[in-house]
């Protein structure tokens, strides 16, 4: 008898097999991990923009249709009557805002950028304890200081007012922006600082013919921050301002009446009307916000 022959050995799976097995395993997680990834986002932009939607159909309600009972119901019937209300008593507190905001955002800018570049490129004895103490700033509390601020505007007589604003604002964000323009500038190549040395320029000419025109991106971050900041501002404005002279910040409140908020249409037009400037300015400097975030740094 002859014998069975034996059945040949399966083959083994190729490498190439079972890196496309591999793959169609991990596909399916993946897949799932974006699913739930977009779906958290989806969830943080409904909270987001629920509050942005109740403000923005209740300024276009009539007297007896905004009501809490109906915050999150479409106007019964679509009025700009609002809007015009709100613009009458805030315009000549906006006006005011940009005239304050303006200055202290450049001027505070301009000063952290040339504090930035000296503190980063050009060391002397100290550098960084003056960097220190520039930056404890930023860790004072506005409120155990108002009193002593108060008492030292009096004393210098500066204005009550936008003026004193103005100061106040420049002063309280050279911190940030030093901190955020030195760091900007430590990512600058040191070889693009040594060639304009090597070429003669001292350190003025090298700041502004090297270091400001790259600096783009640092000032957006800046701008964008100091604006913010300066036209949200309400504690300043307290203590430094009135009605009569003070920002936007003081006439909302004055709209809203305080605590006892009875007009809710009006006073939603006027937030929305107080916010619109903030988003103009991110929208102009955005691209370039986003690049002085990410990158830092000049390339090429």
């Amino acid at each position: 008898m002859t014998a069975a022959p034996l059945p040949a050995p399966a083959a083994a799976p190729t490498r190439g097999a079972s890196a496309a097995t591999g793959r169609r395993r991990r596909r399916p997680r993946r897949t799932l991990a974006r699913t739930l990834r977009y779906l958290l986002l989806l969830m943080g932009l409904l909270v987001v923009l629920i509050p942005v939607y109740v403000l923005f159909i209740t300024s276009f309600k009539g007297v007896g249709d905004a009501t809490p009972a109906r915050a999150w119901l479409l106007p019964s019937e679509w009025t700009l009557e609002n809007w015009r209300a709100a613009w009458e008593q805030l315009a000549p507190s906006i006006g005011r805002s940009v005239m304050m905001v303006v200055p202290s955002t450049i001027i505070s800018a301009t000063l952290g950028c040339l504090n930035g570049f000296v503190l980063s490129r050009w060391r002397f004895p100290g550098a960084d304890v003056v960097f220190t103490l520039i930056l404890f700033g930023m860790f004072l509390p506005y409120q155990a200081v108002m009193i002593p601020l108060l008492e030292l505007m009096l004393a210098v007589q500066v204005p009550n007012g936008i003026p004193s604003l103005i100061v106040l604002h420049v002063v309280f964000g050279i911190p940030i922006t030093t901190l955020i323009f030195r760091n900007y500038f430590e990512t600058v190549p040191e070889e693009l600082m040594e060639a304009s040395r090597v070429d003669g320029a001292g350190m003025l000419r090298t700041f502004w013919s090297v270091a400001l025109p790259i600096a783009v991106p640092g000032f957006a971050v800046v701008l964008i921050w100091q604006f913010t900041n300066a036209w949200n501002d309400y504690l300043f404005a307290v203590f430094f301002s009135s009605a009569a002279n003070g920002p936007v910040t003081l006439a909302l409140n004055n709209l809203a009446n305080g605590a006892l908020l009875t007009d809710y249409g009006v006073s939603m037009a006027g937030a929305l009307l107080a916010s619109l400037p903030t988003l103009l300015v991110y929208i102009l400097l955005s691209r370039y916000f986003l690049a002085g975030l990410m990158s830092g740094s000049v390339k090429g």
